[in-house]
């Protein structure tokens, strides 16, 4: 094979949950291919810098093999090479731990229950709004 469709192959490598949504990007002018605007029937051969635009974050790959249908992702990854600047992957990095949420549970202790739910969300506002408050009324006055 010396060429595939890049919706194609941004799905058979896992890039893209669905074909569909590969087509998605390519239509709204997410992806580029060597710098130039990508179509969902772009080609992609070896050797091509692949650009995919996702959630605000650009990221670069390198095409190194093609496949002709999806596979594992043990199997898909050494058909392109991430080549994403540092920058940017700790752009995306900080973005992504910051959205699993400040509340850590312990492993093997399950999803919280109603009453745990209720604790930690009066934690919260309780340092939020407490947190620069005196602690003696007398402070006040």
């Amino acid at each position: 094979m010396e060429s595939n469709r890049v919706d194609k192959w941004l799905w058979t490598v896992r890039l893209c949950k669905s074909r569909s949504l590969a087509t998605k990007y390519c239509k709204e002018s997410k992806v580029r291919i060597n710098d130039k605007p990508a179509k969902p029937s772009a080609h992609v051969t070896i050797d091509d810098k692949v650009e995919v635009k996702r959630n605000g974050f650009l990221f670069t790959y390198e095409v190194k093999g093609l496949l002709k249908s999806r596979v594992s992702a043990t199997l898909a990854a050494p058909c392109y090479n991430d080549v994403t600047p540092e920058s940017e992957l700790n752009k995306f990095k900080s973005w992504f731990i910051g959205k699993a949420g400040s509340e850590k549970r312990l492993k093997g202790e399950g999803r919280p229950t109603k009453r745990d739910r209720r604790e930690l969300d009066i934690h919260k506002w309780t340092e939020l709004y407490l947190e620069d408050e005196p602690e003696d009324i007398d402070e006040i006055e």
